[in-house]
């Protein structure tokens, strides 16, 4: 790249010069006000993307027990419930060549294991809240008329199935890291990697010209197409099939108990990642409430159920989620992680392997009579 200016042909012809941001805070408002800048691509449909931020300094914890470890700059999201993870560097960072790189793989990895759907949620609300806009409004320019809920979950089921965009933003990208970023973009089979060049160019008043560079494309496009997202949900069927396949026939009995009750009472939400997932929303005070997960993996033995304890909270507060943790059997494997759930705040998911929950007599049971408990607002504060 050169310093040459650009020139704007209006009345008269002006030049434009070549000129950096002052410092990272102005770079980092001006992505979080104007994420267009960022828009290259498109959603799975073929429409325009969009990103929408979702939060900035969107703290990132490195456990289930600790708070916030790291601050990504900037959180995105887009109509498909992509994440777009942004890290900002001007040139005169030399971070900006290895260093971020490092940041941005240990930002992706705990985002994956520690956001849930409720904190992402609320961070998106709460954003809307301080920018003073109102959540109808700032949902309908994305969602439409689905649920929010739903959106949300979406969100977490892709982050936990690495699908997401990792996008490093400079004012100019050295050959280092743009060499890092095709690497990783070749090798990475869910996950998108792109590096931004954002050149900015001023002229008279407050006239600006803003002129991204993408790199990292060529990669993406050589991927093959077994390995890109798919918005294609796991359905009924395809558990059912599933749980045949299991060789254990309590466990078999289990599985299907816990579908069928979510069938009768509540609506099975099939989830996106490449195992068989299948999440339940249940009609809890007058709202669809996520409650759990059931998940069937190529291996058997890493079959579970989780709780969406962070969704719970969310939507009935901490002490119907007291109440409902209370509730469950004491299974070898949960009830060590429900008892951690008060130093989380109740904002986790706690899962159970699916063969110790049908290996423990009386242990079904125990967590549909506490779903039930959940929906009938057993425990509720009066």
């Amino acid at each position: 790249m050169t310093d040459q200016p650009v020139f704007v042909l209006g009345e008269e012809l002006e030049a434009l010069e070549l000129a950096g941001f002052e410092t990272e805070e102005e770079f980092q408002e001006l992505l979080a006000l104007h994420p267009r800048v960022l828009d290259f691509g498109s959603l799975a449909d073929g429409r325009p993307l969009r990103l929408v931020l979702v939060a900035r300094e969107m703290g990132v914890p490195t456990s289930t027990e600790s708070g916030s470890a790291y601050w990504l700059d900037h959180l995105f999201v887009d109509a498909d419930g992509v994440p777009t993870l942004v890290e900002v560097k001007r040139a005169t960072d030399t971070r900006i060549r290895r260093e971020v790189v490092g940041q941005m793989l240990d930002y992706a990895a705990n985002a994956a294991r520690y956001w849930p759907a409720a904190l992402l949620q609320r961070s998106f609300e709460d954003t809307c809240v301080k920018d003073g806009r109102p959540l109808e409004e700032a949902y309908g320019e994305f969602l439409g008329e689905g649920s929010a809920d739903e959106f949300w979950q979406t969100v977490e089921e892709r982050l936990a199935a690495g699908q997401m965009r990792l996008l490093f933003v400079a004012d100019r990208i050295p050959l280092e890291l743009r060499a890092i970023v095709e690497f990783l973009n070749r090798q990475m089979r869910q996950t998108d990697v792109y590096a931004v060049e954002l050149t900015q160019y001023r002229g008279g008043g407050d006239l600006r010209v803003l002129v991204p560079r993408i790199h990292g494309e060529v990669a993406t496009a050589a991927k093959s197409p077994s390995g890109r997202r798919t918005t294609q949900r796991t359905t009924r069927v395809e558990m059912d099939a599933a749980i045949r396949s299991r060789p254990d026939a309590e466990v078999r009995r289990t599985a299907a108990a816990l579908l069928d009750h979510a069938a009768a009472g509540g609506r099975l939400e099939g989830g996106t990642a490449k195992y068989r997932s299948m999440s339940v929303y249940y009609p809890v005070s007058g709202r669809q409430v996520p409650v759990w997960t059931l998940s069937l993996q190529d291996d058997p033995v890493r079959d579970d159920l989780s709780f969406a304890f962070g969704s719970i909270t969310y939507h009935l507060g901490r002490e119907r989620a007291a109440a409902f943790a209370a509730a469950l059997p004491a299974v070898p494997g949960l009830v060590e992680r429900l008892a951690a759930l008060p130093a989380k705040d109740y904002n986790a998911w706690p899962s159970v392997s699916l063969a110790a929950l049908a290996a423990e007599p009386g242990a079904l049971d125990g967590v549909l009579s506490a779903i039930r408990g959940l929906v009938d607002g057993e425990g509720a504060a009066v």
